[in-house]
C-alpha cells in the first residue's frame, strides 16, 4: 500500500461514525445541476484493503453522508453501510455498475477501466 496510513472517521447518516485506519484513494466533486445538490465522493482504502467509498450530498434544504465499506474476498464482494451488509459475486456487482453507468458490450474500456481501478485500490 502507497502513502502513509491514519486514523479516519467518518461522519454518516446511518448511525456511528465509521472509523478505520487507512488512506484516501481517489476523490471528486460535482454540482448536480437537476436537483441543486453539491455531490462530493472520496474513495479510501484501508489497511485490510477493504474499499470504503464515502459520498456527501448538500443543498439548500437538505444534506447527507453515507459510508459504505466494501470487502472482496474469494470472489465474493461484501458491502456494509453501518447498519447491515449484503454479500453478492464480484461478477454480479460489476454487471451492476455497467447497467448504472449505461455501459454496455461497446463500453467494454470503461468498465475494464473500472476494474483496474478497483485492483488497484486492493492491491
Amino acid at each position: 500500500m502507497q502513502g502513509p496510513l491514519e486514523d479516519i472517521s467518518l461522519r454518516h447518516d446511518n448511525g456511528e461514525d465509521m472509523r478505520f485506519r487507512g488512506r484516501l484513494f481517489s476523490e471528486c466533486s460535482w454540482y448536480d445541476e437537476e436537483h441543486g445538490m453539491l455531490c462530493r465522493q472520496k474513495l479510501y482504502v484501508t489497511e485490510d484493503r477493504d474499499q470504503i467509498y464515502y459520498i456527501m450530498r448538500t443543498g439548500a434544504e437538505e444534506r447527507s453522508r453515507h459510508a459504505y465499506r466494501l470487502r472482496v474476498q474469494d470472489d465474493v464482494c461484501t458491502i456494509d453501510n453501518g447498519k447491515g451488509e449484503m454479500r453478492m459475486p464480484v461478477s454480479l456487482l460489476l454487471l451492476a455498475v455497467r447497467a448504472l453507468c449505461g455501459m454496455d458490450a461497446r463500453s467494454a474500456d470503461s468498465l475494464a477501466m473500472v476494474e483496474e481501478m478497483l485492483k488497484a485500490a486492493n492491491a
